[in-house]
């Protein structure tokens, strides 16, 4: 089997000139400040969310969709400085192990965290994040024990966080990138071409042969939510099949997408658009594959991913849906398809970067200096798990071995569920 290195996206930092010291503000100069009202800094907020080095899962739609669906208790810390906010992290505060923990708005849905930073903000030296700890301590004592930050690279897009040298420890996901060319016949160069086109023929024959298929990308408000209750539903059917929790199934996930899918789109962004395989023929109508895709500026992120093999599943419609998805990206301008996080096979298949994500962790009480040690050891046993695959195999297996249906199979030949 032929193998292709996958490229570290953390070990790439371009060159950027620095800017002149007027145009550069210090983290000391900030005074942090908590607030539980979302709209109170939804100007200051979408302005920062405009730059490319910001996660759309950190954008204001994203975030008022989740509050939305969840009615908790929120944090919303800003660093201001006259009058301008050139950080927020916007976070929710949620009982855990006995402790209350502030995390990220969107928790284990987001795919890459960098919260909101302004490009004029300048690196922050040790001293000034020793600093900002205490800060956020004192902003935040009276509400959360430990603030967690996850999935945090410590380069995005060339650029180095601010926060990076508090990182606590490695994420045991990492998220998989494919780059974009506007030539789709460039972007599969990258790849094994002559293969993926022959596959993608073999595929496209053998729907034909049953009536064919519709790529749909629907625009109208009503078919978007039946569409994404049809995702829910299959997505469902397959975890059960495995021996997986259904994630989706959680209080308020469903609500939260489906406030999603009422967001307007904007040019090419949006933070959730479905797309999916619709056969025609005999099993016309049948919905094949479902995929949500995310858009920020040239970046495209896959949020979830379904397939329903019930109806000719020698055709691969996950796959094939993969394909024209990427396709589409590439004529519509986009640089970046992500796979979001998770290793799965499909994902190194098609990518050619794996970007390493990291963890941090700010006690704030006692009880946050307790937890914090607790937490790391759960990672790391989750990413010692994960890279070793006997021992991955087997603890799929036994989770799979719950659910009486499951097939003496891993869970990693189907989509996994969120970790």
């Amino acid at each position: 089997m032929q193998q292709r290195k996958i490229h570290h996206e953390e070990q790439i930092e371009d060159a950027l000139p620095p800017r002149a010291a007027d145009q550069t503000i210090r983290l000391s100069e900030l005074t942090l400040v908590s607030t539980n009202d979302l709209r109170s800094v939804e100007a200051e907020w979408r302005r920062l969310e405009k730059l490319a080095r910001n996660s759309l899962h950190q954008g204001f739609d994203w975030c008022l969709a989740w509050v939305q669906a969840h009615h908790s208790e929120l944090a919303i810390i800003q660093g201001v400085v006259d009058g301008r906010t050139l950080f927020i992290l916007p976070l929710e505060v949620i009982p855990e192990r006995r402790a209350r923990i502030a995390r990220l708005l969107g928790h284990r849905f987001n795919n890459v965290n960098t919260g909101l930073f302004d490009a004029e903000l300048a690196a922050p030296d040790a001293e000034e994040l020793q600093n900002f700890a205490y800060g956020i301590k004192l902003a935040l004592s009276d509400k959360a024990d430990l603030v967690v930050l996850d999935n945090i690279p410590l380069v995005w897009r060339g650029i180095r966080h601010p926060l990076s040298a508090l990182a606590s420890i490695e994420n045991q996901n990492h998220s998989f990138q494919l780059p974009l060319f506007q030539n789709f016949e460039a972007t599969l160069a990258q790849l094994n071409a002559k293969s993926r086109r022959k596959k993608f023929r073999s595929q496209s024959r053998k729907i034909e042969a049953i009536g064919g298929y519709d790529h749909i990308v629907p625009i109208d408000a009503a078919e978007k939510h039946v569409l994404v209750d049809i995702f829910f539903r299959q997505k469902g059917e397959r975890l059960r099949l495995f021996g997986l929790p259904d994630v989706f199934q959680f209080p308020g996930i469903q609500d939260f997408f489906h406030h999603l899918m009422d967001v307007p789109v904007k040019g090419t962004d949006t933070p959730l658009m479905l797309h999916a395989i619709r056969l025609r023929g005999e099993p016309e109508g049948h919905i094949a594959a479902i995929a949500g895709l995310s858009r920020k500026g040239d970046h495209v992120i896959c949020q979830f991913s379904s397939i329903d093999e019930t109806i000719c599943p020698e055709a691969s419609p996950g796959e094939l849906l993969f394909w024209l998805m990427i396709e589409q990206s590439c004529r519509e301008g986009a640089s970046v398809f992500d796979f979001g996080v998770g290793d799965q096979p499909y994902k190194r298949n098609w990518c050619t970067q794996e970007t390493v994500q990291y963890d941090i962790l700010l006690p704030l009480t006692w009880k946050g200096s307790l937890m914090r040690p607790l937490l790391i050891g759960v990672t790391k046993a989750k990413a010692a798990i994960k890279r070793n695959p006997h021992v991955y195999a087997l603890v799929q297996r036994w989770r799979s071995r719950r659910c009486p249906k499951a097939p003496e199979t891993t869970a990693s030949d189907a989509e996994s569920s969120a970790e």
